[in-house]
């Protein structure tokens, strides 16, 4: 399988590792922003083409996946799917732009092709979306991370983050709130809402807290199945703190998937 992959960054260098010896997946491309050229090239070799647009990419591939980031969801996602080509989409935080899912959702439609929106950094979003379907009363969602982790977003005008001494809230709000607000950090808040009860009536509460050294994420869900709750403590990425591990792996996991005779 034949891949072209958005984005050369953590994310998209931890997938390229993890699916390094499976010989029936292949990232022949990586679409990236021209002052990244350079970098991607060294970094990932000369068995792989750095494309700066898609007008440079020459004819089909198999699938698609995302792990660049909001803005190229928004520039390049809506053509792709135009086109008819497939895509597994990691930052799902950028569904909460008003409008963008809509967008998003017509072009996958008029190209014929799927969307596949990747569990990223949280387990337990199968069991929400099937509970979904019986019925759910409350979803709330917690994010905790180190000070660090919270380094460039709105978290620094609330509190000073490199002195920061106890667990502090920077956020308290709606699921859509906090992915706007947060985009680096909150893709799992978009997407607990979105397997669930959506981005308006999902509740989210972000904590900075010295006192962890993982990411870590709570979900608690109420409905007709029952109840769940969900605590993943999560390394972050070596490369880039505000993103778990688990979600590169996850977005792995969905190209090993493409190509398996059986999954779950």
């Amino acid at each position: 399988m034949n891949v072209l992959m958005i984005g050369g960054g953590a994310i998209g260098r931890e997938v390229l590792k993890r699916i390094a010896g499976d010989s029936r997946v292949k990232i022949t491309h990586i679409l990236d922003i021209p002052q990244a050229k350079a970098a991607i090239e060294a970094a990932v070799g000369p068995g792989i083409k750095v494309i700066s647009s898609l007008a440079e990419f020459e004819g089909r591939p198999d699938y698609v996946i995302e792990c660049a980031g909001h803005a190229a969801v928004k520039s390049v996602v809506p053509e792709i799917l135009g086109r008819g080509w497939d895509v597994a989409l990691a930052s799902v935080g950028s569904l909460a732009e008003a409008g963008l899912a809509q967008t998003l959702e017509e072009a996958a439609r008029r190209g014929g092709a799927q969307l596949t929106l990747i569990s990223g950094a949280i387990a337990g979003i199968d069991a929400i979306a099937s509970a979904k379907v019986g019925g759910l009363d409350e979803v709330i969602y917690t994010g905790r991370k180190p000070p660090i982790g919270w380094e460039g977003t709105p978290a620094e005008k609330i509190c000073d983050l490199k002195t920061l001494k106890e667990a502090t809230i920077i956020f308290e709000g709606t699921a859509g709130e906090a992915a706007r607000m947060f985009p680096k950090n909150a893709n799992v808040a978009a997407t607990v809402s979105l397997a669930g009860l959506g981005l308006d009536r999902t509740r989210a509460t972000l904590i900075a807290d010295p006192g962890v050294t993982q990411n870590i994420h709570n979900v608690k869900a109420r409905g007709a199945f029952g109840e769940l709750e969900i605590t993943i403590s999560g390394r972050p990425l070596a490369d880039n703190p505000k993103t778990s591990a688990l979600a590169a792996y996850s977005a792995a996991r969905i190209l090993l998937n493409r190509v398996s005779s059986m999954i779950i």
